[in-house]
């Protein structure tokens, strides 16, 4: 085919969720670490661009960033999460990656798109009861096209890949409750139960996306872009 770049968006989270990962290590390194470098140390050999879709889930908070203060992990932070085996097999894959000089590695966490029955608000949806608390979003329809511009101008490097400012998950749930159902209901339980239900923990955090700001200045505050989102499926669906 000689491609003049590679976009990676293979990778294995699990079914139903990220616990299956516990239980299946040898696929999960099998993919999200084996394949991914195998693609990259291919691109380099033949000195071909690639773009590597991963992951923000390898951070928790801490003393030095806790909720609601507005400081985010950037990209020179270490990963201080190992609460999952999906995320240790992330945080070895972007390790190895990083040694190479033709990648450009961005880290969506927690994906939300106009196909609600997918990511983060397709899972929360479903549940009855939520932890609330804040975290970095992906506005899928504000950053695809970031990506794809990214690769074609060649940028390397590792990006947080996120929407400014955090969302807990019950303003998630209000929105959805005010522009899609609002006949939705939910309760809330704190961490700890949540943990006891789950063979692996989960993620939150807040992500730093000034390094990504600084070349696309324009992208939406999280709160405001899934107001528009909510309110655009809305329309589309009167």
């Amino acid at each position: 085919m000689k491609p003049d770049c590679i976009i990676n968006a293979a990778g294995i989270t699990g079914k139903p969720n990220v616990d299956w990962c516990e239980e299946h290590k040898q696929e999960i390194v099998r993919t999200n670490v084996l394949g991914v470098l195998n693609l990259v140390d291919i691109g380099f050999i033949y000195g071909l661009h690639v773009t590597n879709i991963s992951t923000g889930c390898i951070y928790e908070y801490d003393e030095h960033h806790p909720m609601w203060s507005c400081i985010g992990f950037t990209e020179e932070d270490e990963p201080n999460f190992a609460g999952s085996f999906y995320s240790r097999s992330k945080i070895i894959m972007e390790k190895l990656i990083l040694v190479y000089p033709n990648v450009l590695n961005l880290r969506i966490k927690m994906p939300v798109s106009a196909e609600l029955d997918k990511g983060f608000v397709g899972k929360i949806i479903q549940y009855k009861k939520l932890v609330n608390i804040p975290n970095s979003l992906s506005m899928l329809e504000d950053l695809l096209p970031i990506a794809i511009d990214m690769t074609l101008k060649g940028i390397k490097g590792n990006f947080n890949f996120v929407n400014p400012g955090v969302v807990s998950h019950n303003q998630v749930m209000e929105l959805y409750k005010k522009y899609i159902d609002p006949s939705k209901t939910w309760e809330n339980f704190t961490i700890e139960e949540h943990d006891e239900l789950l063979k692996s923990r989960r993620a939150n955090a807040e992500l730093s996306c000034h390094k990504l700001l600084q070349l696309y200045p324009n992208i939406p505050h999280v709160s405001i872009s899934l107001q528009n989102l909510f309110q655009e499926i809305k329309e589309k669906n009167q």
